[in-house]
């Protein structure tokens, strides 16, 4: 009997990738739908991530399938169906973060519909003012896909399910991006009233598409894979990277586990730390780091994250939940080919450090790589140091005494 299972469920993956694929040749979406109805009923998140991993495997590029993402999800409108029956849901609870994700969804609807939508086509200065109000409070968007890339993504892709927050990641950043082109448009004093409008309804109707991935993908997928310690770990992360326009009116009450408390006891230990010049109990040598006044972020030989400061002035997100990540799955696809370049530089002894900087809002940030190596030159990792310079270059003259 298994053995008809799993060959009837071979059989509807290679019948879906054919389609898809089908659909990467130049098939027309009204053919593929048709294709799709003719050998499927309904269809599950599983079965859409299982066949987005394989075709990564089998040479797809991600950005090709992030091209095409909006056309597969057409494709499968209204047919996925993921039921769990008898399987305790504590996600429905209040304050959970997945129904604080699923409010800033009919949150961001509410917008589109009440903010942006009614000044998309209307000539003057004032719908224009409106549009640019509403794009503004349109781009705290970000907010909402952060804690999806930085708090939900870890946690699939330690089940090993990768394609779909590669492709999410993909198509979130050129949502960003057009948002804020529109915003820019928005602001010069002479634009073309129909490019803006083409922008404005393009961003739309991306953003929307979106809504309806994590509703009918995402969340499924984050309720069959993550256990209740690991929505813990995103609570606690949740405030730090904020919220769409409102934070959650009620909290969700998490309720102590064994796992919980072994976890934190294990985080405290205060035996001194032997370090060459000195030794250091855990404690001392945490508050230490901590008061480095930049960021500093340690990872692995293998691109793991192992460590980061947690000082009191932070420039880049960095929850808990990145600490195990491979480096490749804590940056947009679209950069993360330089991150990898340099650390392969340092792994092969060609490079020990590389510098970059930035200007973020009144920021002149300062973002330092080294390779480090053990006194016998053996590589064991990647050092980033973040820091916030421009006080630094304002200095002038000299200062010799004791502040008062």
């Amino acid at each position: 009997m298994s053995e008809i299972i799993n060959n009837n469920a071979k059989k509807r993956q290679e019948t879906l990738k054919t389609i898809i694929k089908g659909l990467h040749a130049g098939v027309s979406l009204e053919v593929a739908k048709a294709e799709f109805k003719k050998h499927f009923s309904s269809i599950t998140t599983e079965e859409i991530t299982a066949m987005e991993q394989a075709l990564i495997k089998e040479g797809m590029n991600v950005t090709e399938i992030q091209k095409l993402c909006d056309v597969h999800a057409a494709v499968f409108d209204g047919s996925i169906s993921d039921i769990h029956p008898g399987k305790k849901d504590f996600t429905q609870a209040l304050g959970h973060p997945v129904q604080v994700f699923l409010e800033e969804n009919q949150r961001l609807e509410k917008l589109l519909k009440e903010e942006v939508e009614p000044f998309i086509g209307q000539s003057g200065k004032s719908p224009a003012l409106m549009l640019r109000i509403g794009f503004d409070r349109l781009k705290e968007i970000e907010k909402h896909y952060a804690r999806k890339e930085y708090l939900f993504f870890p946690h699939l892709e330690k089940k090993g399910i990768t394609a779909p927050p590669k492709v999410m990641w993909g198509v979130d950043d050129e949502i960003r991006a057009q948002i804020s082109e529109v915003i820019a448009l928005l602001s010069k004093p002479d634009y073309s009233e129909a490019e803006v409008w083409q922008k404005a309804t393009a961003t739309v109707t991306k953003v929307r598409d979106m809504i309806s991935k994590e509703n009918n993908i995402l969340i499924p997928l984050l309720k069959e894979n993550l256990t209740f310690f690991n929505w813990i770990s995103v609570d606690s992360a949740s405030p730090e990277v904020g919220y769409f326009l409102e934070k959650p009116k009620v909290t969700w009450k998490d309720e102590p586990t064994d796992e919980k408390e072994e976890e934190e006891q294990e985080a405290i230990n205060f035996e001194r730390i032997p370090l060459g010049a000195g030794a250091l109990s855990a404690e001392e040598l945490q508050a230490m780091l901590n008061t480095l006044p930049l960021d500093m972020t340690f990872v692995d030989a293998e691109g793991h994250v192992k460590y980061f400061t947690q000082g009191k002035e932070r420039i880049f997100v960095r929850p808990e939940t990145v600490i195990g990540r491979h480096v490749s799955m804590c940056h947009p696809p679209a950069s993360v080919h330089i991150v990898e370049g340099i650390i392969e530089s340092f792994r092969s002894g060609q490079k020990d450090h590389e510098d970059f900087w930035i200007k973020m809002k009144d920021l002149f940030v300062y973002i330092r790589y080294f390779a480090v190596r053990s006194p016998d030159g053996k590589f064991l990792g990647t050092l980033e140091l973040t820091q916030n310079i421009k006080p630094i270059q304002e200095l002038e003259g000299e200062k010799r005494l004791v502040s008062k």
